[in-house]
């Protein structure tokens, strides 16, 4: 008999291409992955897998397999949500992933949140960018939260998708610095001269800031590349440098600096919430997303002294 356990791992070296990649995604050692499938194998009496020295591919008995692996892993699913849909109170554990600055802004309020579900425990993590929706589509969690900054990304394919809020960018300046004045309008232009800061390059939030200051043309390339916005709106506290940052950045609270609006129409990403359809039905899951959609209400609200300022008719300070 086919174990549901391995056929997920099938499911998951379909989708990374490696066994090296799939072992890293499930925390597994690579070796212990080749044994799982080659005891899948076993038990399906074929072989799924074409094996070199460096790689591995999936056979066309493979590639059917995960076909139907995929269809019943959605099944078992379906009928733990039908069971536990007539429970009478959430109940289990619900993992949640988010990108780092969701994380630390939907915290506070998703705890508050579900604090009265004495029988439902949530485990909130932080992932990069991009790696929330394979790991809502692998089932390693129940709820993604992602940022977008293009338009529906790819990957949403066969996902039901929440709105939460728009993040626009910010400018954010020392408290010291000319322009944190909110009589002085905001003028990228005048500076081409200061010491730009950023995430490496590569990094969601550095692509929009690029296309920021590409926007008013000859603006001085970022000089300062720094991994972690937090870490980037402590080094603008210390003068240092100025950014431009994703408002929800702004949500854990950094003393010693000023935020404005920026001028036009700046980029913006959109925040969603991103969950496998079949799990809605989860009284856990569905209690855990109303609690992120009370929580990004709160957010917004936190936010919308900054993001209702117009260009150049008002600041604000942190500390």
């Amino acid at each position: 008999m086919l174990d549901i356990r391995r056929l997920a791992l099938i499911c998951e070296f379909a989708r990374r291409g490696s066994i090296a990649a799939t072992a890293a995604a499930l925390g597994y050692t690579p070796s212990a992955v080749s044994q799982q499938l080659a005891t899948l194998e076993r038990e399906a009496g074929t072989a799924l897998l074409d094996r070199t020295s460096r790689s591995a591919e999936l056979t066309d008995a493979g590639r059917r397999l995960v076909g139907y692996a995929e269809r019943i892993l959605a099944l078992v699913e379906e009928a733990e949500a039908d069971l536990s849909a007539h429970a009478a109170t959430p109940r289990g554990r619900v993992v949640v992933t988010a990108f780092p600055t969701a994380a630390v802004a939907f915290a506070p309020a998703l705890a508050r949140s579900l604090r009265r579900h004495k029988e439902l425990t949530l485990r909130l993590r932080q992932s990069r960018s991009g790696r929330g929706l394979r790991e809502v589509q692998s089932g390693e969690v129940d709820i993604a939260l992602v940022d977008d900054w293009y338009g529906r990304a790819r990957g949403y394919d066969n996902l039901q998708v929440f709105p939460l809020l728009k993040d626009p960018l910010v400018l954010v300046v020392p408290r010291r610095h000319p322009m944190a004045d909110p009589a002085v309008p905001v003028d990228l232009h005048a500076l081409r001269g200061e010491p730009w800061m950023a995430t490496p390059e590569g990094e969601p939030s550095r692509l929009a800031v690029d296309r920021l200051l590409a926007d008013v043309g000859g603006a001085q390339p970022v000089a300062w590349e720094f991994e972690g916005l937090g870490t980037i709106l402590g080094l603008v506290a210390k003068g240092v440098g100025i950014a431009a940052v994703p408002s929800l950045a702004l949500a854990a609270g950094v003393r010693g600096i000023a935020v404005r609006m920026l001028p036009g129409d700046p980029p913006a990403r959109e925040v969603h919430a991103v969950v496998r359809p079949s799990s809605t039905h989860r009284p856990s899951v569905a209690a855990t997303l109303r609690a992120i959609h009370v929580a990004a209400r709160y957010i917004a609200a936190d936010l919308e002294p900054v993001q209702s300022l117009l260009p150049g008719d008002g600041a604000r300070s942190a500390g």
